[in-house]
């Protein structure tokens, strides 16, 4: 359900992170390789990302596939940028949300995205409904699981909990009200990135020359990328990542992953933004 990245450090066109690579999300679209539950993400695709010296990022978001938007292959050949988050997504369920279902999901300097899908959705979460302002609950940009539960994050955020605690926080409560959800959560602010990994694959790469990308799954065959243990809270900046293991609200102790140190660091990726040529291209 779902694949996404996020990435910050000297600046890079988007198609350098997002196209160019081999197994790039561009790619995985279509040809994920390491992806549990779905196998074509085709329901939408976004990504937002930070100019320098603006702290509120840009979006570009559409309801059909990556691979059918000639628009989005041109913007990500010339745009230039120190932090970004993609998604492709496939959609839980059917609906008329268009782009407003597409990740990112933004709110001031904040990016966000979900990879995964709430048990039981939409009465699983019913009673964590008074947990927010009936305002934001009015005000949710599309009627899905990733739409409430970036409702519930960005409520902690605006409550005063940093990233990584926003996102630990909203596992917790999602994860006891509906145990059986897969809730790999993924945040930036631009410097900083915050993810979760909790019922599917995530990955990290520290770069040689500065940089950190965090995703649902390698985007080339970089010996250096790390798996992010299940049950996992991963903070990350420029220079290094933190891994802390998470509760489950369902066991009776702690998931058993232990926290690793930061990555050695990694070759640099390709700074080409060209289009790579598929195997099999999708039909539009």
């Amino acid at each position: 359900m779902c694949r996404h990245l996020a990435y910050t450090g000297p600046a890079e066109p988007l198609g350098a992170l997002l196209v160019a690579p081999p197994h790039g999300l561009y790619r995985q679209s279509w040809a994920p390789r390491r992806q549990r539950h779905g196998t074509v993400n085709a329901d939408g695709f976004g990504v937002g990302w930070y100019a320098e010296g603006d702290p509120v990022p840009a979006r570009y978001r559409r309801a059909g596939p990556v691979w059918a938007d000639r628009s989005f292959a041109d913007l990500a050949r010339v745009v230039r940028t120190t932090a970004l988050l993609g998604a492709v997504r496939d959609a839980t369920l059917a609906g008329a949300d268009a782009e407003a279902a597409a990740a990112p999901f933004a709110a001031g300097r904040w990016l966000f995205s979900h990879n995964g899908a709430v048990a039981g959705w939409p009465g699983s979460l019913a009673p964590l409904v008074r947990t927010l302002p009936p305002e934001e609950v009015l005000a949710l940009e599309a009627r899905t699981d990733s739409a409430f539960v970036w409702a519930l994050v960005l409520n902690r955020l605006r409550g005063g909990d940093a990233g990584p605690r926003a996102l630990a926080g909203t596992v917790a409560e999602v994860a006891a009200a509906a145990p059986a959800s897969r809730l790999n959560l993924l945040l930036t602010d631009g410097a900083t990135i915050a993810a979760t990994a909790w019922g599917d694959t995530l990955w990290y790469l520290v770069r040689p020359g500065g940089g950190t990308v965090v995703a649902s799954e390698p985007y080339d065959d970089d010996p250096r990328w790390r798996e992010v243990p299940d049950r996992t809270l991963l903070a990350a900046d420029r220079t290094g990542v933190r891994l802390t293991p998470l509760k489950d609200p369902g066991a009776d102790a702690p998931a058993p992953a232990p926290a690793e140190p930061a990555a050695a660091p990694a070759e640099q990726a390709p700074a080409s933004a060209r289009t790579p040529v598929p195997e099999k291209e999708p039909r539009t």
